[in-house]
Parts: C-alpha cells; sequence; structure tokens
C-alpha cells in the first residue's frame, strides 16, 4: 500500500480551546468534529489555523456506517463537502451504529455493532457505498464500549482485519479505546495490534478516561493516563503511525497542561523512532494514501512484515493501486442480513432510551450503565446547544433534573436541536416551570426557536389526558 501523507502530532480542534491550540508550540495538525463546521462559514480560529498550512482532518460522528440501514446520501455528502472545504487529505468516522429506522430512534453515542458474519457484511457494503460517494479516503475507528453483544463470532482483530481486507479501507486506532475495552470487555490490546493490518493505520487516538466501579469511561475530560500511554507504545513498537492526536472534549485544562499532554505524545512517537534507528530498521510509514486497493494476500502481508527488519521500505511515489472491484460473490449483504442486524440493534437500542426490556443475553447490570450514561449524555449536550435552559429553569441541578425525567420515557428521534425543542414544549405542556416569569420566557424561547405558537391550555390538557388514557 502506498504509504499515507505524513501529519504528526496533532489536538483535536474544539471552539473552547481555539486560543489555546493557535498558541501550541510544534503543532502538526488538527481534527474537527465534522458536524460541528458549516464549510461556507468556518469558524475565524479554524481559518487561521489553515492559512497557516496546518493540516485540517473532518472527524465524522452521526453516519452510523455499522447500522442495519444504508449510509444516508445526504449525510455523506455533507461530510465530503467538508473535506473539500478544508482540503482535508482524508474523512474519518467510526464503527458503530447510531440510530434504528423501525422504531425510529437516536441514541446520541456511538454503540458497538455485533462481530458476527452479518454485521461484517452490512458494515462492509455500507462502507463501500460511503467510500463511492467520498472525494478523499476514509478511515474507521474502533470505538469504546461498555458491554458485549452475545453470541459474538469474530474477536476485534479479526473482525478489523476483515473489514480492511474487504473494502480496502483505512483504520484509525484510538489506543484509549483499545484500554477501555480491556477493562470493560477483557480484551488483550496486545492481541488487537497483534492482528489487525498495521500498513492499513491511518493514525491514531489518544485520550484520557476515569475508572469508576470497575468501569472505564472513555470521557475524553480527564488526563491521559500512563496506560494509554504505554499502548501508545506498544503500537509505535509496531509501526511509525503517519499521526498521532490528541483529543480532549469537556473540562478543558489550562493550556500548559495540553502542551504538557502532547509533549508526552511526541516524546512516545520520538523513543519508539529512536529504537528503530538504533537497531537499524526502518519503520513502516503507516497507511495507504489512496483509495479502495485489492486485500494483500498472504505473501504481500508477510514481505511487508519483514521489511522493516530488512531495512526495505514502501516506495512513496508508487503507483495506487486498482480498485478491489465489486464483492466475491455470496459476500454482500443481503436483506435478509440487514433484516436480521436491524432487529437486534433496534431491541438493544429500545432497551437503551426507550426503557424496553433488555435482550436476552446482554449484561443487565452493564446495560443499566450504558442507559445512565446516554442519559447524561444527552441532557449535558441539550445544554450545550441551547445552554438558555438551565438559566430558565433555575441552574443546572433543576435542569438536570427535569430533563432526565422528560428523557426517561421520550427517546430521541432527531438531532438534540429537536430534542431541545421537544423538552421545552413537554414542559409547557405541563404548565412548567411553576414560576410564571420563567415559564414566560421558556415560551419565548420555544416560540422564537420553534416558529411557532406553543400549545394553547385546552390543547395542553388533551395532551395531559390522552397520555394517562395511554
Amino acid at each position: 500500500m502506498k504509504p499515507m501523507a505524513h501529519l504528526g502530532v496533532g489536538i483535536g480542534w474544539r471552539p473552547e480551546i481555539a486560543d489555546a491550540v493557535a498558541r501550541l508550540d510544534g503543532l502538526d495538525w488538527v481534527e474537527v468534529v465534522a458536524e460541528n463546521i458549516c464549510p461556507g462559514h468556518l469558524p475565524e480560529a479554524l481559518q487561521r489555523l489553515r492559512e497557516r498550512g496546518t493540516r485540517i482532518v473532518p472527524h465524522g460522528v452521526s453516519l452510523g456506517l455499522g447500522g442495519a440501514d444504508r449510509p444516508d446520501p445526504q449525510k455523506l455528502a455533507a461530510l465530503g463537502e467538508r473535506a473539500v472545504a478544508l482540503g482535508a487529505p482524508l474523512v474519518t468516522e467510526h464503527i458503530a451504529f447510531v440510530r434504528a429506522s423501525s422504531p425510529v430512534l437516536e441514541a446520541g453515542h456511538l454503540l458497538p455493532v455485533p462481530r458476527t458474519r452479518d454485521a461484517l457484511d452490512v458494515l462492509c457494503e455500507n462502507v463501500r457505498i460511503a467510500q463511492d460517494a467520498l472525494p478523499v479516503p476514509l478511515a474507521l475507528e474502533n470505538i469504546a464500549a461498555l458491554f458485549s453483544w452475545p453470541g459474538e463470532e469474530m474477536t476485534e482483530g479479526q473482525f478489523l482485519t476483515e473489514l480492511v481486507e474487504r473494502t480496502g479501507v483505512r483504520l484509525l486506532i484510538d489506543v484509549a479505546n483499545l484500554h477501555t475495552n480491556r477493562v470493560n470487555r477483557g480484551e488483550d490490546p496486545a492481541a488487537v495490534l497483534d492482528a489487525i493490518p498495521l500498513e492499513a493505520l491511518a493514525y491514531v487516538h489518544v485520550a484520557g478516561g476515569v475508572e469508576r466501579d470497575g468501569v472505564w469511561h472513555d470521557t475524553h475530560a480527564h488526563p491521559v493516563p500512563p496506560v494509554v500511554l504505554d499502548l501508545l507504545a506498544e503500537l509505535r513498537s509496531r509501526v511509525e503511525p503517519a499521526g498521532v492526536l490528541l483529543e480532549r472534549d469537556d473540562d478543558f485544562p489550562p493550556e500548559a497542561e495540553l502542551a504538557g499532554e502532547l509533549t508526552a505524545i511526541r516524546e512516545v512517537v520520538t523513543a519508539g523512532r529512536t529504537a528503530a534507528e538504533g537497531s537499524g530498521a526502518r519503520p513502516d510509514a503507516g497507511g495507504p494514501d489512496t483509495g479502495r486497493g485489492p486485500a494483500p494476500d498472504a505473501a504481500a502481508q508477510a514481505a511487508r512484515a519483514a521489511a522493516p527488519e530488512s531495512g526495505a521500505a514502501p516506495e512513496p511515489d508508487s503507483e495506487p493501486e486498482p480498485d478491489s472491484g465489486p464483492e466475491p460473490e455470496g459476500r454482500g449483504a443481503g436483506e435478509a442480513a440487514r433484516t436480521r442486524v436491524a432487529l437486534g440493534q433496534a431491541a438493544l437500542l429500545s432497551a437503551l432510551v426507550a426503557g424496553t426490556p433488555v435482550p436476552e443475553g446482554f449484561d443487565r447490570a452493564r446495560i443499566r450503565v450504558q442507559v445512565r450514561a446516554l442519559a447524561a449524555k444527552r441532557a449535558d449536550v441539550v445544554a450545550k446547544v441551547a445552554p438558555e435552559l438551565p438559566g430558565i429553569l433555575g441552574g443546572p441541578d433543576p435542569y438536570r433534573k427535569a430533563f432526565l425525567a422528560y428523557a426517561k420515557g421520550r427517546p430521541m428521534t432527531a438531532g438534540y436541536r429537536r430534542d431541545a425543542l421537544d423538552f421545552a414544549e413537554h414542559l409547557l405542556i405541563q404548565d412548567l416551570p411553576a414560576d410564571p416569569a420563567a415559564r414566560r420566557r421558556l415560551t419565548a424561547w420555544w416560540r422564537e426557536r420553534a416558529g411557532a405558537r406553543p400549545p394553547r391550555r385546552i390543547v395542553r390538557w388533551a395532551r395531559t389526558l390522552a397520555g394517562r388514557a395511554a
């Protein structure tokens, strides 16, 4: 595979730390959440980075390529539009599902796909659809999970390897997620790194988290722990990644702490390079820089594995490998497979966000942890997209209490902005908040954003009575 262009050490760009990011010494590149930017109206701080020559990679979170439905053409077009606007060398997404279409439910979070043949067939077909629609190469990230699916047929390494072999997609390996899955699912990170085709590596994520009651929470709001840096060193001992990126999404530390974490990451990467040079080996350059390519055969894999020991390296100017063509006969995702995947994902998601019974075979304690985590994240994100609501409702604590009560029986069926409007309407239907002045403020807020008059009192009574009858 043709080596991917060098990225270096970077950080996830967020508006809250935009000024700090602009001042960080030695920053090579940034990654931005694709759904949080508008191609025609980039934030000034991000535009200045681009003008300085800083590479920017869009990182999608809403495609749900592991879901039973085929990818939404509009979401694919939007992701491609952002890649073009940013001049990005690639785009990235996740091996996850985020919604169900029957019934319509949104998780608001990345959920693991079962490692089964059905799920892999669906994922591979969805990936090929995405690759055909996107103007730049695609890389997919392994995700962190709180629970495992019953009846899985493959290990993480086998699942990722076959995904690469069948689609030529690149891998974005998150070493923090490998640690999360070690704690939560008993999986060996070294075994995953040994099994996957590292020649397909696009770049690496590093992030912090916290352990509570034997469960690791991948928060992106805590410092990177030594155990995650150790996993970065494990990966670096096998391959030199084209890029390594620090993710931080909340509870942002002072600028000096961010700089210190980047320095620690850079030292791990540099130490690995020094060790390789000292042994006379030439590190592998990382993932591909072309579109879809054919799966390597066993001899090619062995030759690449031996290349670092012999001092050989891929030719940086080699021609792109040809397209691998359609899936072999019988390897595509049939409608029966999609239906089976859809039923399983809908049953699980309904248990997570709508309070239906937990499907047989799942760890019920872990599912309860996931339910709480999803509700808490939903409340936090709605407060961010509608920051006026906590103020109207008397502060963070009253807001959170009211929102969690609302969310318990009302799963999200659209995005977070729609969820904020539905929450406000839910309160108004119940003549809440109790304080008349706060209720007037909430009515004005809702009316301004919904573009309609709130329900009249008789309509609210009718809805309330209908709900009680149901």
